[in-house]
């Protein structure tokens, strides 16, 4: 079959013409994932919002993740919108309903806000975590399970260099002293400073604009409007959540209530919390919180639908739009994208409870704490006895010690008399050679006397940073 040959000059032209971006169909397919992928990066940067001061003003970027964003506001907005149904019966005098919150003289908005807040912080992270038990020395309330913030009070604790007492060593047991001196506002507005933040913010928004407006000047229509849409979709959705108000509440105690001193009781050892009552209800009963004005409950809730009607959209469009545009285009969208992803990844870096702990802690006024390592059950007790200093340490003893053989009820005996009349805690042979018990009785009590010295030498050894600061 013979095949015609094109002339020399015409085949070099053909190879070395210069192929056009602007003619290539090569498809990236960046578009099918961009709405999925990066979806928990993006949710993380979301939940920031109200930390960080001012960052509501920064989502100005085309974020990854819109599709998983989208459906985590449409969660918020169709359960605030419950229970904004759920008053309007409420409204009609149906007396079996109980909504959980009071009230107010400005009507059916409050209740909603105030049920927004709560389904806010459960959903970003700021009230999801289950404290230990808390008994309180003087008044003997106990706390069967604490909230968020006694937890993250319980690990600030865990992460302390801790001072050995010197003794026995069978089973140590972590004892942290904490000096509540400042008790908080039953309401303080919490956040936190970020160094460099304001120039990491400035850099997907810097490069979303760019990659946007050169996609104008290449005329590719639809890189361009994908992006924008991108950026104004992600700094709305922004806007809207961050107009939250990020607080921390506490409940107010009793006029003339006793001191709240008292003990927390974790996997990572025992906390003495000392001061007053409402210091300490700042640990046992605070929280963080999201609350939108009342005035604008039913406003927030259609614009959160909006944004979570936006952000499902907007995915929708770019997973038809994107691939229609050419490589270069393609290659602008995917470097926006690229861009916000290692943003967001950046602020999914941040240890969130390590964040939310500082908070906390610049709440209660940054309370002094010393923790130290026991190396027994039976010296801890006697040393948080010591640390309490009661009048009557008998409940507390028989809440940290349940033994109650005759051996552990003679000790008891022996040291919470000792305890309630201010004496040293120093044993001699008089205090376990009772003539009723064995000698290996004897033997076990001599052991445990030795422990409870060995609390009270730490405890004296120790005094000034244990008492002097409160």
């Amino acid at each position: 079959m013979y095949i015609p040959r094109l002339p020399e000059v015409e085949q070099r032209s053909l190879l070395t013409e210069p192929s056009s971006l602007n003619q290539t169909r090569f498809i990236l397919d960046t578009a099918a994932v961009a709405g999925i992928l990066g979806g928990e990066e993006a949710i993380s940067s979301i939940t920031l919002v109200h930390v960080f001061e001012g960052w509501k003003w920064l989502g100005w970027y085309n974020s990854p993740g819109s599709y998983i964003m989208g459906m985590r506001f449409a969660r918020l907005a169709q359960s605030a919108s419950y229970y904004y149904v759920i008053n309007i019966f409420r409204d009609r005098h149906l007396e079996s309903f109980h909504t959980g919150a009071v009230p107010s003289a400005t009507g059916s908005e409050d209740i909603v806000a105030l049920h927004m807040q709560t389904d806010l912080a459960a959903l970003f992270e700021y009230d999801c975590r289950r404290g230990p038990k808390f008994k309180a020395a003087h008044s003997g309330t106990i706390i069967h399970e604490t909230g968020h913030l006694a937890s993250l009070f319980m690990m600030e604790c865990a992460d302390l260099n801790a001072t050995p007492i010197p003794g026995r060593n069978t089973q140590p047991v972590p004892v942290t002293i904490a000096n509540l001196n400042h008790a908080p506002d039953a309401e303080v507005r919490a956040h936190w400073t970020e160094p460099c933040a304001l120039i990491y913010a400035c850099v997907p928004i810097v490069v979303s604009l760019g990659t946007c407006a050169a996609s104008f000047i290449y005329g590719d229509w639809y890189s361009f409007s994908m992006i924008l849409l991108g950026i104004i979709v992600s700094g709305i959705s922004c806007l809207v959540i961050g107009s939250g108000t990020f607080l921390f509440i506490h409940p107010e105690p009793a006029p003339g209530s006793p001191p709240g001193d008292g003990i927390p009781r974790g996997e990572e050892g025992v906390v003495i919390l000392r001061g007053e009552e409402r210091a300490v209800n700042a640990v046992t009963r605070g929280k963080f919180s999201l609350r939108f004005k009342d005035r604008d409950a039913r406003r927030c809730i259609k614009y959160v639908k909006i944004c979570s009607f936006l952000l499902v959209m907007q995915s929708i469009a770019q997973l038809i739009l994107i691939p229609q545009s050419p490589l270069f285009g393609q290659l602008m969208f995917f470097l926006s994208l690229a861009v916000s992803w290692l943003y967001n990844l950046w602020l999914w870096s941040f240890n969130r409870d390590k964040v939310q702990r500082n908070i906390l802690m610049n709440i209660l006024g940054k309370p002094v704490l010393n923790r130290f390592v026991l190396g027994t059950r039976t010296t801890m007790v006697v040393f948080v006895l010591l640390v309490l200093d009661l009048n009557d340490p008998a409940p507390i003893m028989d809440d940290l010690l349940a033994s109650s053989t005759k051996v552990w009820q003679k000790w008891k005996t022996v040291v919470i008399n000792r305890l309630r009349n201010h004496e040293r805690l120093m044993f001699d042979l008089h205090d376990w050679s009772d003539p009723e018990f064995s000698d290996d009785e004897k033997k076990m009590l001599e052991t445990l006397f030795r422990d409870a010295e060995n609390a009270y030498d730490g405890f004296q050894k120790h005094m000034d940073r244990i008492v002097g600061n409160l």
